[in-house]
């Protein structure tokens, strides 16, 4: 069961709420998925759910799927599945935090649309690339073996 968290977002310490059944199943799906699409690329490593990342020297954040570079440490792509009840932090907050610190890859993970927004890092900030919703697949080219059909990720069976 999960337990409510916090997150250190520009100084300030965030609470958030446990997330729920749904958003714990889409979030166990993503992990596995993509644990089998790292597993032959050394230069990644996929974090535990909501691990903490220090993003900056005063925002500590913890998405719900990270995936960092073996030779930096730093996050390459970062998932967040967005809560139903305080979406704010995630679709406005964290996003804007994303952009500053230009995060190469940003997925927004949305169950209230069961849709998902791909971003890519540019020069002039984060670019929304695709909103992928029904039979389209959620896949990432720099790792060529994650792939997952959208319908799949938020079917309520696992």
């Amino acid at each position: 069961m999960s337990r409510p968290y916090e997150e250190i977002l520009s100084g300030e310490t965030c609470p958030r709420n446990a997330p729920d059944a749904r958003h714990e199943l889409i979030c166990e799906k993503l992990h596995t998925f993509m644990n089998a699409g790292v597993a032959n690329v050394a230069s990644t490593q996929l974090l535990a759910p909501r691990t903490m990342i220090q993003v900056a020297r005063n925002t500590s954040l913890r998405p719900d799927l990270a995936i960092i570079t073996t030779a930096t440490g730093k996050l390459f792509l970062a998932a967040e599945i967005v809560s139903r009840d305080d979406h704010a932090t995630d679709t406005v907050i964290k996003k804007e935090i994303y952009e500053q610190i230009r995060v190469p890859r940003l997925w927004m993970v949305d169950p209230r649309y069961d849709n998902v927004e791909i971003y890519h890092s540019t020069e002039f900030g984060l670019q929304l690339k695709h909103i992928l919703a029904g039979s389209e697949i959620l896949a990432e080219k720099l790792i060529p073996e994650f792939q997952i059909v959208i319908s799949e990720l938020f079917a309520t069976q696992k």
